[in-house]
């Protein structure tokens, strides 16, 4: 096989605020043989690969990503869709997702439907999991299968909803049953400031999913149910858009991590100039989108002083941004007062820990070649991710 080395790069890994030039880098039967300085740089033989003016970048972990929906302004609407349109709109993100530099995906949550390729039914995210499973044309996948809530909080059919506590966690450990990596609870409830379970009724399903060595992980887009998952214990906070300082202290101490999704609200603002949805382009709407801009910025900002560790994501698909949008979440993350560096940590390896596979969001000799290049340099300027030139 022959080796392709890409020369004279930049690097940005994610690990400092420093750019390394003058890069070469190999890749040879499916792996990465060396990265090295150019002047140490084996090139006899190779394919050469001219890399200068570009920077190498690790391939990004969307860590709140819906495969089979397509987001928009319609978003929940969508889920309504057959499972047919549904599997072929995943077909598309994964196009989308690879293209921008993004290798893996974190779907938390997927509608419930017949799935006409294994005739499962189950979450759907689940069975394209399985089919895309080692194949590098599709992202790598870790699915939570759908999403368990209270009932009524949601459109009905398209999630597991529970009547009551006990329901709750049978309804958490059939995702497992069916085959679910990590289990997604619901935080957010028809009452818009009540939170739907107690920290207690919480608990109970991740000491379940602990004891079969899986994690929790929780939507939380109010306060209320942010303190319910930091009390709880669960493993990761979806979005965190309202928090506090005890709150988040609490959630450094006990390992509590947070996905942070501020592209939500970024194309909520876009919509209240393209679209004629009250909700976003009436007076009200658009004064209460950057109302909840703005707190979310602040959560983001005590959660990064306090130490929780913070993984990016775009919620694609189950909120209104689309597949290709996670330099979207990087510049908003610099926007909340992270370095450049640990805002590409959060899209990268950060992520990485969240999905618990080392390997994930990381440039290094003997892994895989997973890894994009960029125009422009990501740790100064962070629109660099969108300039994508090519992805290995």
């Amino acid at each position: 096989m022959t080796r392709v080395v890409l020369h004279d790069a930049a690097l940005a890994d994610g690990t400092t605020g420093t750019l390394q030039t003058g890069v070469s880098l190999a890749i040879e039967h499916g792996q990465i043989a060396w990265i090295r300085p150019n002047d140490s740089a084996d090139i006899a033989g190779a394919e050469v690969v001219d890399a200068g003016g570009a920077t190498i970048v690790p391939a990004m972990v969307d860590c709140h990503s819906h495969l089979t929906l397509p987001g928009g302004a319609h978003w929940i609407e969508r889920g309504l869709d057959l499972p047919e349109v549904l599997l072929r709109v995943a077909e598309d993100n994964a196009r989308l997702q690879l293209g921008s530099g993004v290798r893996w995906a974190r779907d938390v949550g997927a509608p419930l439907g017949l799935d006409p390729e294994d005739g499962r039914e189950r979450a759907l995210s689940l069975g394209l999991r399985d089919r895309w499973a080692g194949r590098r044309d599709h992202p790598y996948v870790r699915a939570a299968g759908t999403w368990v809530m209270k009932t009524g909080t949601l459109p009905g059919g398209m999630s597991a909803e529970a009547d009551d506590a006990d329901q709750l966690l049978q309804l958490s450990m059939q995702q497992l049953d069916d085959g679910a990596d990590f289990i997604k609870l619901y935080l957010d409830g028809p009452h818009p400031v009540i939170p739907p379970w107690t920290a207690d009724e919480v608990r109970r399903v991740v000491e379940a999913a602990h004891a079969r060595g899986a994690r929790v992980t929780a939507h939380a887009g109010r306060f209320a149910g942010t303190r319910v998952c930091a009390d709880a214990g669960v493993d990761c906070i979806e979005h965190g858009f309202e928090t506090n300082a005890e709150t988040v202290e609490v959630m450094a101490r006990d390992g509590v991590a947070m996905v942070t999704t501020m592209t939500v609200l970024k194309s909520w603002a876009s919509f209240s100039q393209t679209t004629r949805l009250e909700r976003f382009s009436s007076p009200e709407g658009r004064r209460l989108v950057l109302e909840r801009t703005e707190v979310a910025r602040e959560s983001v900002r005590l959660a990064h002083r306090a130490g929780v560790v913070l993984a990016a994501g775009t919620d694609f698909g189950g909120g209104s941004a689309r597949a290709n949008q996670m330099a979207w979440e990087v510049e908003a993350l610099v926007e909340c007062g992270l370095e450049p560096w640990e805002a590409l940590a959060a899209a990268t390896w950060r992520g990485g820990e969240i999905l618990g596979e080392p390997s994930a969001g990381v440039i290094q000799e003997g892994g895989a070649p997973d890894f994009f290049l960029v125009h422009g340099d990501p740790l100064s300027d962070p629109s660099a991710l969108w300039r994508v030139w090519k992805v290995a």
